[in-house]
């Protein structure tokens, strides 16, 4: 009976160490493949939606595809030697850059000064934290058309108020410069709100008791604002800095509301507001050169890298300097 007992006892420890070695390969394969498992859809999306498209982009700018090509040919980079000869492209080029510079500026500088009038406490405060919100949830679209409507040759709102003060009507879409100030126009009115609540944010992160030793030591707010303020933004300005980057470079509902007609994608009679996105599309869709097409994706694409570089480059040099 009690040699029963021993080999039942055996059995039983030799069946517990067998349970807990079984454990013990589980959870160091738990340890060792779970983190890959959780990062694992991130991935798979990315490669179904973003290198995928990419790499037949690259493919496809290498060819003449086209739908009404029956077979595709290999060009190699054909396209590439003719986009930087095509003078449209060149001109949507300094169009988004101009409208770039434009409305990015103004936008960012803006923004600043609203968040910090915006962090201080003030009676009403949180109504008009809600109100440079609104124009972000506004469609684009409506955006476009409202302002349309203002920079209206004949009845729109600023030709009325340049009247008051003598000034002949302006038509903002026979004119280059003109052009670039009304689309502009659109894109700070639309963004300037949503950067500003990005910087209130920061802002309202950094700790009190700075500027409270700052005043003591007699520093006015404008001294506080440049030498604390914005030294310690200067990771959110830069993350600004590259989101309207990487939005000015794409413009493309903006200006293409700005016009009307078949011809919207021109961006106007002499494309004298035609960006890189309004050709790129023009010339899938209207001209049905998708290999081409496909060229100047990659081109915009390197574009945005290196001035996104250049802007985060210039931003961390002034944000170290001071």
């Amino acid at each position: 009976m009690s040699l029963q007992l021993k080999e039942e006892s055996g059995s039983r420890r030799a069946t517990d160490r067998s349970r807990r070695r079984r454990r013990s390969r589980l959870t160091r394969l738990d340890l060792k493949f779970s983190p890959y498992a959780y990062v694992a859809p991130f991935f798979i999306l990315f490669a179904i939606f973003g290198l995928y498209p990419f790499l037949y982009t690259v493919w496809i700018s290498l060819t003449d595809e086209s739908p009404i090509n029956p077979e595709t040919n290999f060009v190699g980079v054909d396209n590439f030697t003719r986009l930087f000869g095509d003078d449209r492209f060149w001109d949507a080029v300094v169009n988004t850059l101009g409208m770039f510079v434009l409305a990015t500026l103004p936008q960012l500088l803006l923004a600043l000064v609203l968040a910090n009038w915006l962090n201080r406490r003030l009676r009403g405060i949180g109504a008009f934290r809600m109100a440079i919100a609104m124009p972000i949830v506004t469609s684009t679209a409506v955006v476009a058309l409202v302002f349309g409507m203002f920079f209206a040759r004949d009845y729109g709102l600023v030709n009325g108020v340049l009247d008051i003060f003598g000034v002949d009507a302006v038509d903002w879409r026979a004119n280059r410069w003109r052009s670039w100030v009304a689309i502009s126009s659109m894109v700070d009115w639309r963004w300037t709100g949503y950067n500003a609540l990005i910087y209130l944010a920061a802002m309202q992160a950094i700790s009190r008791d700075i500027y409270e030793a700052a005043e003591i030591d007699g520093a006015s707010r404008g001294r506080q604002f440049w030498r604390i303020t914005i030294p310690l933004l200067t990771p959110t300005i830069i993350f600004t800095v590259i989101i309207s980057t990487i939005g000015g470079l794409q413009l493309f509902t903006e200006p293409l509301m700005f016009t009307s007609g078949s011809g919207a994608l021109g961006g106007g009679s002499t494309g004298q507001f035609q960006t890189i996105t309004m050709y790129l599309v023009q010339t899938m869709r209207t001209f049905n050169q998708w290999g081409y097409a496909g060229a100047i994706s990659l081109v915009l694409f390197l574009m945005i890298v290196l001035i996104s570089a250049i802007n985060f480059l210039l931003v961390r040099r002034l944000g170290s300097d001071r």
